[in-house]
């Protein structure tokens, strides 16, 4: 391309504005398919920008499907003349390992919702209660939120010694909606947002769907490293951080005090914004102060009942500094159609009424037999459990991989998740291992067949399986 300077007008950063200028052009025509767009320092110059601005801008192109780039040959526009096509199906870095629709007929070792101890008549009295005193609410789209909603937030989201503040409080659509909302409000398209290499890989991949890039930060044994994380803070400039402090999924590892306030420093010297991910760490008694309390002007706690009261309520809330929380609850309005009166509703009652927490308690006394079964039938095996967090991270042993092993369990009954699922990007680390939950089956006696296939596999090894039967 020649003699050509994109029109950078308007309002907003200059990467985005370049990116926009670029892609009406290609809409236009002035760019047409197959052409090459010019080097990232040659537009630099031409445009009084740095390479870098230039380079969000390319890389912002690519996530909307525009242009592909090669180290080496540039930057391509794309186009149906060129043979490039847009797949017919999701790409299995946006839709996961798990099955859109799960297999009948085989046990359900794949979720870690709440179990079902009888919650379902509690939750259909709440229900009832709530139409009848409030028939017009219901009726209506939700214009206001009552107190009630925010008391109860503050109440389930209290840990330790965190005590949120009624007005910190977003009522959510369950905690992925609540970081969702967060990231959609506090980022905007091409920023990096920071993830372990294993988490839960759905909130990278719904952050892609939106336009933002994934930075990978190495673990080890003790969790999340602050070295790390600061390399990468000083290379990719990420405008926030994913973390599951406390019994990490997958992993379940629990991050030390003195690590998380390691993060806490790196993250205030850098401006990163925390978002704390608390959803299973409020299911254990584990004292160790929450990332909120070491960094509280930049840390965003989410939590919700999907694990251990009713996965179906859809029960959610976040607390955030002040500064953040209109714009956190428009995202949040924006991103799902807004919260439905009802479930609202629903979710406060059960928390203010004390039933939460007693069916919470409930929760976790099942969990904690089921893992007993897990315990006692995997003995000699390499794994990580907790009494009362619902899922195993098991450690296969050679010649075992995640995938074969993951397909040799569902020919064989049981649905587990591999590795891959909780990938938050293209990560060259291999860790061997698979995920299983314990708390969907109906019967404790089918934890106790479902454990007994694993067991069986890892006994026999690859010889016991066929991939080809």
């Amino acid at each position: 391309m020649t003699n050509w300077v994109p029109d950078l007008t308007g309002s907003g950063p200059l990467y985005q504005r370049l990116a926009d200028a670029i892609e009406a052009d290609i809409d236009r025509g002035v760019i047409g398919a197959g052409a090459k767009l010019p080097p990232q320092r040659d537009l630099a110059y031409d445009i009084g920008a740095t390479v870098g601005t230039v380079g969000r801008a390319y890389q912002l192109l690519r996530e909307r499907g525009l242009v592909s780039g090669e180290v080496g040959r540039g930057t391509y526009v794309l186009g149906e003349n060129i043979g490039v096509t847009k797949p017919e199906e999701p790409d299995i870095s946006v839709e996961g390992t798990r099955y859109a629709d799960a297999p009948k007929d085989k046990l359900r070792f794949d979720s870690t919702a709440a179990p079902d101890i009888g919650q379902g008549a509690i939750v259909a009295d709440v229900l009832s209660r709530a139409a009848q005193d409030h028939p017009h609410e219901i009726s209506s789209y939700t214009r206001d939120f009552p107190d009630r909603w925010y008391e109860a937030g503050a109440r389930w989201l209290s840990r330790n010694a965190f005590r949120p503040a009624v007005d910190t409080i977003v009522p959510t659509l369950g905690t992925h909606a609540a970081v969702m909302a967060a990231i959609a409000a506090l980022t905007t398209p091409g920023d990096y947002v920071a993830f372990e290499h294993l988490t839960y890989s759905q909130i990278s991949r719904s952050a892609g769907l939106i336009g933002r890039r994934t930075a990978l930060v190495a673990s080890d044994d003790e969790g999340l490293d602050p070295a790390d994380f600061e390399r990468v803070c000083a290379q990719k400039h990420p405008k926030m951080i994913f973390l599951m402090p406390t019994a990490q999924n997958p992993t379940l590892v629990t991050l030390s005090s003195a690590r998380r306030e390691a993060i806490a420093r790196v993250a205030r010297e850098y401006n990163v914004i925390l978002i704390e991910d608390d959803l299973y760490g409020h299911l254990t008694d584990d004292p160790t102060p929450l990332l909120a309390e070491f960094a509280p002007e930049r840390t965003i706690i989410a939590g919700g009942l999907s694990k251990s009261v009713a996965a179906g309520l859809r029960g959610g809330w976040l607390s955030c500094p002040p500064a953040y929380r209109h714009r956190i609850r428009v995202a949040h309005k924006m991103m799902t159609g807004g919260m439905p009166f009802l479930l609202a509703e629903v979710n406060s009652r059960l928390v203010l009424s004390g039933q939460a927490s007693e069916i919470r308690r409930r929760s976790i006394a099942e969990i904690s037999a089921r893992m007993a079964i897990v315990r006692e039938r995997l003995t000699g095996f390499s794994f990580k459990s907790h009494d009362k967090v619902p899922f195993v991270w098991l450690t296969l042993p050679d010649p075992w991989l995640s995938g074969t092993f993951k397909n040799a369990c569902l020919e064989h009954g049981v649905l587990i998740d591999d590795e891959d699922e909780f990938k938050a990007g293209r990560s060259e680390r291999v860790f061997h291992g698979v995920r299983f939950g314990v708390s969907q089956p109906r019967r404790r006696e089918d934890i106790a067949g479902g454990v007994a296939v694993i067991r069986r596999l890892l006994d026999e090894g690859r010889a016991g399986y066929d991939s080809f039967s």
